[in-house]
């Protein structure tokens, strides 16, 4: 089935393919992309058979042979089956208890050419069974042609483990041993795989495999000493990752990437090559990759051809940092086989012939994978002698120098596959990338890559490897996750026209000109010709196109030929030609003559009509070869006759001046193309030549052009070039009105300048108009010719009564139309003077008022007052000054004034209240009076309603007063301060209405209101802007399409809005489906205009509870329109829902509910009192909760006990409720969900189950028996619940003020901590680079095995003398054998730990020289550990197996320690060092912020209570400007510090700010330098702790601070160098601030004791013992809540940054290290060994080895893995956050009361949150795959050779030797009784060593 165009919903069924066989091909949106589903994701594997073109797929327990067009044409299931990659096939479940039902995941897949010997076969490997293979047959996958049922281990081929790759390829060669079957030809199998922990584990990376012939007894696939293999030093190390296997002329190449054991340890690629004949592998030889632009790490490869030559193209990814995790940048690099073979060769001569060195003496080649062999220096001729090596020559070779490439491409997404192709001599890449695109790249022959093009092929998954070209090259098959698609290389054949296949930029395609196709070039038949294929990549390729037609534009009445100038024709043969096409009429010959084409206009008959009103067409002209189209111009036919007609009142005109030059026949009335006339005067087209018309025309009117209405009128017309006319015909003017024509006779007469003029007879026009007068046109016709008029010659006919109507206006008619007032009867009027009879009157009429607006105004004045009436004047200087209002004169304003009819005036002061009417006088005609009276007013404010509100404005505003109807309402405005208030509603007298704008500051503002200019406000009442309302959640998020659901809304200010609402914007979905469709072509701003218009909204009122809290019930939409948002309306304030918490508000559709009776749903649902009512339904949890619910069974509530997703049950009255309406007999039961209402039918109760079933006697008895059993557990059980109650009573109520407190503390947290926060992003920057101050692994090593010690003994050398050296070196050489033995290591470790005085601190140092002595064979201490526990485990279970690993008391624990140490250092390095050493920073940061007691190093910042700065310090933070020198120029540079610092403390300061970067140990010592004080040009002033100038009072002596030295802020200082006279004294030296312990007891100076900040409240005369105990009673004093206010905020500060390093520490989002699994696998054996089925025991034991013995270690002691410095204070702060993680890890109930340590209290509502963090660790770990012992081992290994040339091993054993030598006679008993001991000759052994090493060194 194939489908072109798919809806969605119906693509979801054909992807659900039948179980067996894939599903049918189908097409995607784009057409030309074919696919098909297949099973067994992710598969892994594509061939193509090139015979038949079958393809053949891998995947997980999946095969699939495909035809070319993907249909399934076989299938075949490979797994899952009973396996486990620990043990070897066949598998018997109960020798293998590890087997489980395993997939099998496809390894190889290779197609195995019979030729003659043997059948065609497909090799097919899995992961299965240690990874053996199958031969399957090539024409049916189903048919097994080799497979063995019980392999051999010999024939273990591919890795056994998914992850891990394997790659190979079949070769066919000579079989040189006698009688070796079929001709001589033996085909193999060369397989490159990586390494796997599980399995055998001695399978080298390249083995050779047999595939023909098969000698029994060896089966297909076996690994033969005689075929060869790449011998290996060490498998872990050598771990290739295989990409690619190729065969390339007689060699065979593999491509992979691994860590490069030589050099620099980092990941490469290589690329290795052995001869096709060579089975001892003399010819391996290795040279590395190099791709510019640090990408390392191969990903995919193709062996294709570079402009015909041979090149292998890799895709490379950049590593991620130093591991083989590619990253997402990557590139394709391209390598000519010629160059890489010249470097395999080069590398192979310089090892045989010059020792591995080049000419430059530099290393070229050397021998790699660890084996014994070196490069020589042999013949010079051994290369040519031996091109594949000899058993003499060395092998495996490496070349030292890579191969170098530039990419080709470079990518930020993935790439994963490549394969390329050549067209039309151009090389094309297609590339795979992780996003599932098909990429396509033209490589130039410079190696250079032009991407042209992408697909996206599968947008749920990446491409594969495996992406290979169809037998004909015209399309790709991609395989993705779970589906092959076949792509086609190119879609030239799409593209119609040349522009859009020129503008496809594909190297694929082109423009084939005289086939008139975009194809690719060898279809093109003439592509070798020039012009004929336009290849669509070249940029300067154009189509062919017509420049230029000759002529462009013709008459459509004649017919002339037309040439055609066209660029890039391409050449035509003898016979052939092209032909015109104009439009679409009949085709013409074209004359061909270079690029010119000359062609025939078409006849005038053929072509197609005009369009009416147009006077030209445009028609295509087609350049046609038979029927392709070559190119295509545009020619215009236009039409003179259309120009007159087009314009009919001045033709002449028209036809003389239009574009087309066209000419006029006067006499013939006729506009033409032709130069001659028919009746033979012409007038020429004038369009070209200036100056006057030649034509006949009438210019002008002589006479008036005013003609007023009734009356008899002559009009004379001018005229000129008349003199054309010859005959006799008469002139007639012809004047239209309206329509209508008016003829009237005219006489000519000609004057004496060539100019006519006519006059016309007299005539009385008549018609009705409406206004003064009316443009009449007029012209001349000559018999039946009409005579042109100049454009606007018309008459201006008039009427003096129209419009006039009163003599005002009358009179104000300019004079010229003789417009006077008649008084004549019947009315006085408008005439026209000659009209009327009587006397025209001089004067007007007094004026007349007809109406006044407003008629009242403010007594000040400034408002307009619009008078209306008639003969208000004839202009407007006759009323200036003659208006007043009230009795107010009011100076008209001339804007405003309309001709008799209104005079505008403004209002002047009136200066108190006062009325009267509007008088108008002009002249000395009385005045007009008005019958309205007009009132000055004094308007008044009274109230406000409300009188607060939001600054962001809305809200609706009432405005008391008296008055207020002052004025018009367009007077009327009103101000809250300068911001306007917006009136809404008419106002009336009482009150205004308007709602307010915005405003940029919150306060008090004054209310005004302007009535005009006059401003009134309200005394003593202001209108209060307060905060706008804050919304900070919103719950629930969702509801039904009812609508109805309470919204809880909280926030701040919420009460300052008037009318709160929920708003929900909605759209229809039609519209949905239009914009959907339109979406592409729409741009974004008439987007914007779509959303506007069609978007609704539907609200609703919430109500206010308080000023943090408002309920909304939510707005019902129905199901037809889709919700785009919802909102809250604040007044002006929007706040969308999307915004408060940044998840969106989502509605669903109405819940659906069954009837109670579904079976007969009009029928009564029985039910038996007692019970509940189940409602089904579905959905109905969606969008709503129980508490919300309700139910109602007639008038009584129906009570809600639970509700899920498809039930709801309620337990309705005991009795049966009555019903709700009059209309039913029996109750129903309704559910109200909001609005939602539904009623689900009548309920009648069972009337019989009242009556009991049991007798009346024996419910009695059972009643008061079960009654005095219950009352007696009812007893017990409150008296136990008292108890446990009042105890959760008390933690709960610790547990609330503490919260309480910390809410009351998280304002100030999180303004700290934004302050700490900025500090950071700082110092992130710095850390993200090399800023990160760790401390390399010999520094880190001493400080966690030797932990105090000054010099350890790492550090150390062996301090012998010379003469002496070698022989006690050798001694300590054989101690060193010796204790390789395990047996006398576990006796002599269990020897010491049963002496007396063999101490604690002893069993810890033995431990760490242990660890020291052992660390280059970590395995072996690694077993011998595990001894020791086991017997360690042994010795607890028999006591109290809890305890055991609690401390370390014995030496195996602290070698526990060590271990854990070595092995997750690089875990430190890589994920948690960054996170501790930010909270080092932070923690640090912090303290300093705060004033810190350098004498008892207490802070005022700090976690930990008993270090806690009580007493309250003044200090205040400065800023100093300190002089840095570098290089050669001093910088200032600003550093924060306090003026209670001591001088020591600003030191630290400026070095911490100076040095910020920098390791501690790297940075000078604060007491090297000075601080100096400088102050203008001379004033330099060395601080320093303690000097003469120090304050002494009784005993006690102040150190020096920047507050006592007066330092001002923003001094400047600088450190210098100490000068050496200032030598000894100085505090300084005794005062370091690093130091580990503050100085309580003060040094003693002269008898007095030092104080900084406070006094140590310690008495000297209290002996110590005594002081301990007071300092405890001191700490149990409930610390006030101040302080723990203090304590509290420190906590919130520095939380995210504690959580970082807990979570850093305990996620398993990256598997946790390795070390931790096996160790936490071995104890949990261990614990199954030994019964022990506690979970609680194995987490006591899981915590005691890896949090409490190593992590807790690190967090109190940062030092041991960062180069810091950590102080008291800081300490305190560790000790607690240390001491939270040791409480996290403990599964004891974590309970809190009034008498827990304040540390406790800090944490107690986080402790809850990290124990599950640890419990998910444990069990994470405890539910991943176990069993890494042979990954552990081989990290062992790696970690073994990385570190032990650190460590100093014979200083290790020479201070063991001690210990032997303290309890020698001891050992050596213990060693002479044990058997096996005396076997060994234990004893004999250790007396030797002690010959060689005892009574040497005198002090020994």
């Amino acid at each position: 089935m194939l489908a072109s165009s798919i809806p969605p919903s119906l693509l979801i069924l054909l992807l659900l393919p039948h179980p067996s066989l894939p599903a049918d091909v189908i097409r995607t949106s784009d057409p030309s992309v074919r696919w098909v589903e297949l099973h067994g994701a992710p598969l892994s594997h594509l061939v193509l058979d090139p015979g038949t073109g079958h393809l053949y797929v891998g995947g997980v327990d999946h095969l699939y042979q495909l035809t070319s067009d993907l249909e399934a044409m076989s299938h075949v299931r490979t797994g899952p089956h009973l396996d486990s990659p620990d043990c070897l096939p066949p598998i018997v479940p109960k020798d293998c208890p590890s087997a489980t039902r395993t997939h099998n995941h496809n390894k190889l897949l290779l197609v195995e050419r019979g030729q003659g010997a043997g059948p065609d076969s497909l090799i097919v490997c899995g992961s299965l069974y240690q990874g053996i293979c199958d031969k399957r047959s090539l024409s049916n996958i189903s048919q097994l042609i080799y497979q063995t049922s019980n392999p051999v281990d010999t024939q273990y081929v591919a890795a056994n483990d998914p992850r891990v790759s394997t790659v190979a390829v079949v070769i066919t060669t000579e079989n040189k041993q006698v009688g070796g079957g079929a001709g001589g030809v033996l085909r193999l199998m060369l397989v490159g795989r990586g390494y796997t922990s599980k399995g055998p584990g001695d399978i080298p990376p390249i083995t050779t495999r047999r595939l023909f012939p098969v000698v029994s007894p060896r089966g297909a696939f076996s690994q033969e000493e005689e075929l060869g293999k790449l011998v290996v030093g060490s498998y872990s190390e050598y771990n290739n990752h295989f990409v690619k296997a190729v065969v390339h002329g007689n060699h065979v190449y593999f491509l992979f990437s691994r860590r490069d054991m030589w050099h620099k340890k980092e990941y490469r690629t290589y690329t290795s090559r052995l001869c096709t004949s060579d089975r001892s592998f003399y010819s391996y030889v290795e040279v590395p990759l190099l791709c510019h632009g640090g990408y390392n790490l191969a990903q995919a490869a193709w062996l294709g051809n570079h402009s015909g030559e041979p090149a292998l193209y890799v895709i490379m990814a950049a590593g991620q940092a130093s591991t083989p995790v590619a990253t997402s940048r990557s590139a394709l690099c391209v390598y000519g086989m010629a160059q890489l073979d010249a470097m395999l060769l080069r590398a192979q001569e310089v090892c045989y012939t010059e020792g591995g060195r080049g000419s430059s003496g530099q290393e070229e080649a050397y021998i790699e994978y660890a084996v014994s062999s070196k490069c020589l220096k042999l013949p010079k001729d051994s290369l040519s002698e031996y091109p594949c090596g000899g058993e003499h020559t060395p092998n495996p070779i490496a070349s030292a120098v890579p191969l170098p490439a530039t990419p080709t491409f470079t990518s930020t997404t993935q790439l994963t596959a490549v394969t390329t192709t050549a067209e039309a001599g151009h090389t094309i890449a297609f590339l795979g990338d992780r996003e599932g695109r098909l990429i396509k790249v033209l490589v130039r022959s410079d190696w250079s890559g032009d991407l042209y093009g992408s697909v996206l092929v599968d947008s749920s998954s990446g491409i594969g490897a495996d992406i290979l070209l169809d037998e004909s090259q015209q399309h790709v098959y991609v395989l993705t996750n779970s589906r092959l698609s076949k792509v086609p290389v190119s879609t030239c054949e799409r593209q119609t026209d040349c522009q859009s296949c020129l503008a496809v930029r594909d190297p694929y395609c082109g423009w084939c000109v005289l086939e008139g196709r975009c194809s690719r070039k060898h279809q093109c038949r003439r592509h070798l010709q020039s012009h004929h294929w336009l290849w669509s990549f070249e940029p300067t390729n154009h189509c062919v196109t017509v420049q230029s037609l000759q002529p462009a534009n013709q008459s459509k009445d004649e017919q002339t030929q037309v040439t055609l100038s066209v660029v890039q024709l391409p050449a035509l043969m003898e016979a052939e030609s092209l032909s015109c096409i104009f439009g679409l009429l009949p085709s013409q010959p074209a004359i061909v003559m270079g690029s010119s084409i000359t062609c025939q206009s078409p006849a005038p008959e053929l072509l197609p009509p005009m369009l009416a009103g147009s006077d030209d067409m445009i028609l295509p002209v087609s350049l046609v070869f038979g029927h392709v189209t070559v190119t295509t111009g545009n020619m215009t036919f236009y039409d003179c006759g259309a120009v007159s007609r087009l314009n009919q009142s001045s033709q002449c005109l028209a036809c003389v001046s239009s574009v087309w030059g066209c000419n006029w026949c006067p006499l013939d009335q006729l506009c033409t193309h032709n130069h001659s006339c028919p009746t033979q005067h012409i007038i020429l087209n004038q369009r070209d030549s200036p100056g006057p018309s030649s034509c006949p025309l009438v210019f002008a009117l002589q006479s008036s052009s005013l003609v007023p209405l009734g009356l008899n009128s002559t009009v004379v017309l001018q005229g000129r070039n008349l003199d054309v006319y010859t005959d006799e015909a008469p002139y007639v003017c012809v004047v239209e009105i309206k329509g209508v024509q008016f003829n009237l006779t005219a006489t000519a007469e000609e004057t004496h300048d060539n100019t006519h003029t006519f006059t016309c007879s007299p005539h009385q026009f008549q018609y009705a108009v409406s206004q003064l007068q009316y443009s009449a046109p007029v012209y001349l016709r000559r018999g039946e010719r009409r005579i042109d008029a100049s454009p606007g010659l018309r008459l201006q006919l008039y009427d003096c009564s129209a419009g006039q109507s009163d003599c005002s206006q009358c009179r104000a008619v300019p004079q010229e139309y003789g417009c006077v007032w008649c008084p004549g009867s019947p009315a006085p009027s408008c005439v026209y003077s000659q009209s009327c009879s009587s006397i025209p009157a001089d004067t007007c009429p007094p004026p007349q008022i007809t109406q006044v607006q407003p008629v009242s105004g403010p007594v000040e004045g400034g408002v307009l007052v619009t008078i209306t009436g008639s003969n208000l004047g004839m202009r407007y200087q006759d009323v200036v000054g003659g208006v007043t209002v009230a009795g107010v004169q009011c100076p008209p304003q001339p804007e405003g004034y309309l001709i008799s009819s209104r005079v505008v005036c403004e209002l002047q002061p009136s200066g108190e209240q006062r009325e009267g009417p509007v008088l108008v006088t002009m002249g000395t005609t009385p005045p007009g009076r008005s019958m309205q009276i007009f009132t000055y007013q004094d308007p008044q404010l009274l109230g406000l309603d409300p009188d607060r509100g939001p600054v962001s404005g809305g809200t609706r505003l009432t405005i008391r007063g008296r008055g207020l109807l002052t004025g018009q309402t367009a007077d009327l405005s009103a101000f809250l301060g300068p911001q306007p208030c917006y009136i809404v509603e008419e106002a009336t007298d009482a009150q205004l209405v308007c709602r307010t704008g915005s405003s940029n500051r919150t306060g008090d503002v004054t209310v005004r209101v302007f009535f005009g200019k006059a401003e009134r406000s309200i005394p003593d009442i202001s209108f209060r802007y307060l905060d706008d309302p804050v919304i900070t959640n919103a719950v629930p998020a969702e509801s039904f399409y009812a609508g109805g659901r309470v919204v809880m809304v909280t926030g701040r200010n919420l009460d300052v809005v008037q009318q709160p609402i929920i708003a929900v914007w909605v759209e229809p979905l039609e519209v949905q489906r239009v914009k959907r469709r339109k979406r592409l072509a729409l741009l974004s701003a008439k987007q914007q205009l779509v959303f506007n218009s069609t978007m609704m909204t539907v609200s609703e009122r919430c109500s206010v509870l308080s000023s943090s809290q408002m309920s909304c019930l939510t707005p019902a939409v129905t199901p037809e329109v889709k919700v785009k948002g919802v909102w809250f309306q604040l007044d002006n304030v929007r706040v969308h829902f999307e915004s408060i918490k940044g998840k969106s508000f989502t509605y669903y559709p109405n819940p659906e509910f069954f009837p109670l009776n579904r079976e007969a749903p009009g029928a009564p649902y029985r039910f038996k009192p007692g019970g509940v009512i189940a409602v089904e339904g579905q959905h109905l949890t969606r969008a709503m909760s129980r508490q919300e619910v309700t139910a109602r069974l007639g008038d009584q509530e129906c009570e809600m006990k639970t509700l899920d997703n498809t039930h709801l049950y309620c337990e309705p009255p005991e009795t049966q409720p009555m019903r709700e309406d009059e209309g039913r007999e029996l109750p129903s039961l309704r559910v109200f969900m909001g609005n939602l209402q539904v009623d689900l039918g009548l309920v009648q109760y069972d009337s019989d189950s009242l009556l009991s079933p049991v007798p009346l006697a024996a419910q009695v008895g059972l009643g008061a028996g079960a009654a005095a059993i219950i009352l007696s557990v009812l007893v017990v059980i409150l008296m136990y619940r008292r108890k446990s109650k009042q105890a959760l009573r008390d933690y709960k109520k610790v547990l609330l003020q503490l919260e309480t407190l910390e809410i009351n503390v998280g304002d100030q947290c999180r303004k700290e901590f934004t302050d700490l926060m900025t500090e950071m992003m700082d110092l992130s920057s710095d850390v993200g680079g090399p800023g990160l101050p760790l401390l390399d692994y010999r520094t880190y090593a001493e400080r966690v095995f030797f932990p105090g010690q000054q010099v350890a003994p790492l550090s150390r050398q062996l301090d012998l003398p010379e003469s002496r050296r070698q022989t006690v070196e050798q001694g300590l050489q054989q101690l060193n054998n010796l204790l390789n033995n395990r047996l006398f290591l576990t006796r002599f470790i269990h020897t010491l730990e049963a002496q007396q005085g063999f101490s604690q601190r002893d069993r810890g140092y033995v431990a760490s020289l242990l660890t020291m002595a052992l660390h280059d064979k970590l395995e072996y201490f690694t077993e011998v550990m595990k001894a020791l526990l086991q017997d360690l485990v042994q010795q607890y279970v028999a006591k109290n197996p809890k305890l055991m690993l609690r401390r370390t008391e014995t030496v195996v624990e602290k070698m526990l320690t060590n271990w854990m140490s070595i092995c997750l250092y690089s875990f430190l390095k890589e994920v948690a060092g960054e996170p501790l050493y930010m909270l080092y920073r932070a923690i640090k940061y912090q303290v300093d912020k705060g004033p810190v007691d350098v004498v008892t190093g207490k802070a005022k910042r700090t976690l930990n209570d008993s270090h806690l700065l009580r007493e309250d310090i003044d200090y205040s933070a400065m800023t100093l400007t300190v002089l840095v020198k570098n290089g050669v120029e001093v910088q200032p540079c600003p550093v924060k510090v306090l003026d209670t610092d001591t001088i020591t403390q600003v030191k630290d300061k400026i070095l911490d700010q100076v040095y910020r970067g920098a390791p501690f140990s790297q940075r000078p010592a604060a007491d090297s330098l000075d601080l100096e004080w400088r102050s203008g040009q001379a004033g330099h002033l060395t601080l320093s702790d303690d000097d003469v100038t120090a304050v002494v009072q009784g005993r006690w002596k102040r150190l020096n601070t920047l507050q006592h030295y007066k330092v001002p802020d923003g001094a400047t200082v600088a450190l210098i160098p100490r000068s050496q006279s200032s030598g000894g004294g100085g505090v300084n030296q005794v005062y370091q601030t690093g130091e580990k312990t503050p100085m309580l007891e003060g040094e003693e100076e002269e008898g007095l004791r030092l104080w900084h900040l406070v006094k140590s409240s310690e008495d000297p005369e209290i002996p110590k013992h005594r002081k301990s105990s007071m300092r405890e009673r001191e700490r149990a004093k409930a610390i006030p809540e101040i302080y723990l206010t203090r304590l509290l905020s420190m906590k919130g500060t520095l939380q995210k940054f504690v959580d970082d390093v807990f979570v850093a520490i305990l996620s398993t989002k990256r598997p946790p290290p390795i070390a931790v699994r096996f160790f936490f696998d071995f104890l949990d054996d261990m614990a199954e060994k030994h019964g022990i089925d506690d979970p609680e025991t194995v987490h006591i034991w899981k915590t005691n080895s890896l949090p409490l013995r190593f992590w807790v270690n690190i967090l109190k002691n940062p030092q041991f893995v960062l180069d810091v410095q950590v102080t008291d204070s800081i300490d305190a702060v560790l000790s607690v956050i240390a001491q939270t993680f040791i409480d996290s890890c403990t599964t004891s109930e974590h309970k809190v009361g009034r008498d827990s340590p304040v540390n406790k209290l800090l944490y107690a509502r986080e402790i809850p949150r990290y124990k599950q963090l640890v419990e998910r660790y444990y069990s994470d770990i405890h539910s991943s795959a176990s069993g890494c012992y042979q990954e552990m081992n081989s990290t062992l290994t790696e970690l073994s050779g990385s570190f032990a040339s650190e460590m100093n091993s014979l200083v290790a054993l020479h201070e063991l030797y001690k210990y032997i030598n303290k309890y020698y006679d001891q050992i050596i008993m213990s060693l002479e009784e044990d058997p096996s001991g005396q076997k060994m000759q234990l004893a004999y052994r250790l007396q030797q060593v002690a010959a060689l090493v005892e009574n040497k060194v005198t002090d020994l």
